[in-house]
């Protein structure tokens, strides 16, 4: 199982994955799930993975070498005019390595399945959010939904709802994220740090913040710790039920 967060803020854009992968309890790894294409004050691009992945790798294989061989005519997306046909491109490329990778063809439950966040800018646009469905679709996120999921969403979705603000400081967002992660990593093993954090400013054109946050992380540590006490405190403060 995988839990990768993109967070569209007004001042740019947030990505937090973990590193966890399983094919049942006693087969566990871990996998970078973050990627990051950039042309220096021209575009910024990361790609977050969700679901099988031999199909992920695959896929960011393909983007790699493509972007490494220009005389390769196959559309990279370092030389996309916009976000939208960088997405279009993604799509088509997931949808073909599900294909081919299926020997009956694409199917809801296919085991090759696999969902793909991508975000970032390219001049002479906005910063831009998407989710890329196995079927080559996506969404984009918008005012009405300024935030994505991939993978084990249910656990850490209930905190970015109350207390996501896209008007929240990168420092904040990180904290937010850390805390839905928290709470997803004690509830679902399939879900583990490592986690991997970049942050993006908008028209900065150049990757932002990067890190990898390990479990003995101080600042992960004073987070989820500090989040089991107040949960306990405010729990403590509530009125009493009475028979």
């Amino acid at each position: 199982m995988t839990y990768c967060v993109g967070l569209r803020l007004d001042k740019g854009l947030v990505f937090m994955s973990d590193t966890r992968t399983n094919s049942g309890v006693d087969n566990i790894s871990q996998f970078k799930k973050l990627f990051t294409w950039s042309i220096p004050g021209e575009r910024v691009l990361t790609i977050m993975t969700s679901g099988n992945l031999a199909t992920t790798q695959t896929v960011i294989s393909m983007i790699d070498e493509r972007a490494k061989a220009p005389e390769d005519r196959s559309p990279s997306i370092l030389e996309a005019p916009s976000m939208f046909e960088v997405a279009r491109q993604v799509g088509e490329m997931l949808r073909e390595v599900i294909l081919t990778s299926s020997p009956t063809g694409m199917r809801a439950d296919s085991t090759f399945d696999a969902t793909i966040m991508l975000g970032g800018q390219i001049r002479g646009g906005e910063p831009r959010l998407f989710l890329i469905y196995p079927e080559g679709n996506f969404l984009e996120a918008s005012e009405d939904t300024p935030f994505f999921q991939i993978g084990e969403t249910k656990y850490g979705r209930p905190i970015i709802l109350r207390a996501f603000d896209p008007a929240m400081s990168f420092e904040d967002a990180v904290k937010l994220l850390l805390v839905s992660f928290d709470s997803t990593v004690k509830a679902n093993l399939s879900v583990g740090l490592p986690l991997d954090l970049m942050t993006y400013e908008t028209d900065s054109f150049q990757v932002g913040h990067t890190r990898r946050i390990k479990a003995d992380d101080p600042y992960y540590m004073a987070v989820s710790e500090g989040w089991g006490d107040a949960l306990k405190k405010a729990f403590n403060e509530l009125p009493d039920f009475r028979f």
